[in-house]
């Protein structure tokens, strides 16, 4: 740990103020969860996945997902899909949109969409993989990542594959979840692939995978000599660990967030949520997503009861006031 973490960070020809990204988490990176993960301290942040074939086809559902603010900028919209002019169509819409960052799934293994050719599938086709990135390239000049996974064996022979042809074909960073297909989030990831691909390519690599606090960013960077590291699970409900994670690597020492900074993240949470998807539809998101933010905490069980109903944003509001004010809250209980 030390100043040697601190330096800068770049995707192409763009700069970042760090090196911790906000990983893609299909249903969860909505623009409200970005906003605070920026807040946070993070560098970069990251869409969820985004349907090619929805853009081009003009679902205004998927098109929805591609909104933003000036506020969590830089930006990376991240799409799946197997067919190459597809989304080669789908990223000039990106592009157009206002995305800084284009990322280009490799990675997810869910069987909806590894059956269509997409996501992790594509790891294993080769040849296919590079038809897909080289026509993306050739359709868009903003920077161009790929998130991908070890393959389809422990190995990670795909990977360093995939790797490899990534930056043949002009991608300018490569993000490992070194854990195969049929693991999904069980079992460990193996960081040392994160290392070995670091050594075959001359892009940035970034890390993740099993970082559930700072301490483990600044491990995997010490163990792989990865750029950056990229946070998803960890950083639901917990979005300062990205600026946890850059006091550490930068002093070697991060302080705890207080009560009443959760409560002003809470309130900031629900107030964009209801903006974004509106009061009925936003209400009903936050009843499961509000709970997130007193994982850890004493009494969390009777927060999250009490959001089950929730109709109104006043209410939320309230909600949330209730909670910290209470005698209990001085005492709370450190996050697990």
């Amino acid at each position: 740990m030390g100043p040697e973490f601190a330096a800068s960070f770049s995707i192409g020809a763009l700069g970042l103020s760090n090196g911790t990204v906000l990983a893609p988490l299909a249903g969860i990176t909505n623009l409200p969860m970005r906003l605070l993960a920026k807040e946070g301290g993070a560098g970069l942040v990251c869409s969820e996945m985004v349907s090619a074939n929805g853009l081009v086809h003009g679902s205004v559902k998927t098109a929805a997902m591609l909104r933003s603010a000036p506020a969590e900028q830089p930006l990376s919209i991240q799409i799946f899909g197997a067919d190459p002019s597809v989304i080669a169509d789908a990223a000039r819409m990106v592009a157009a949109a206002g995305a800084d960052v284009l990322d280009i799934n490799f990675g997810c293994s869910v069987r909806k969409v590894v059956k269509t050719g997409a996501g992790v599938d594509l790891m294993r086709d080769p040849r296919r993989a590079e038809a897909v990135l080289k026509a993306v390239r050739r359709a868009v000049s903003i920077p161009l990542t790929v998130k991908m996974r070890s393959g389809w064996t422990a190995s990670g022979e795909q990977a360093l594959e995939i790797a490899a042809i990534a930056e043949a074909c002009g991608v300018d960073a490569v993000a490992v979840h070194p854990r195969t297909a049929g693991q999904g989030f069980s079992g460990r990831a193996d960081w040392s692939l994160i290392g070995r691909i670091r050594e075959r390519v001359r892009i940035p690599v970034i890390g993740n995978g099993d970082i559930a606090a700072p301490a483990d960013a600044v491990r995997m960077r010490q163990e792989t000599g990865c750029a950056a590291v990229m946070i998803g699970r960890a950083a639901i409900g917990n979005p300062w660990i990205f600026g946890q994670i850059e006091a550490l690597w930068t002093t070697g020492t991060f302080r705890e967030v207080s009560l009443a900074e959760r409560r002003l993240a809470m309130h900031r949470y629900a107030k964009a949520t209801v903006a974004e998807y509106g009061e009925t539809a936003g209400c009903r998101l936050l009843r499961g997503r509000l709970g997130w933010f007193v994982r850890g905490l004493r009494h969390g069980s009777r927060f999250r009861e009490a959001i089950k109903r929730l109709e109104r944003e006043a209410e939320a509001l309230a909600v949330i006031d209730d909670f910290f004010a209470s005698p209990a809250a001085s005492e709370q209980a450190p996050r697990d």
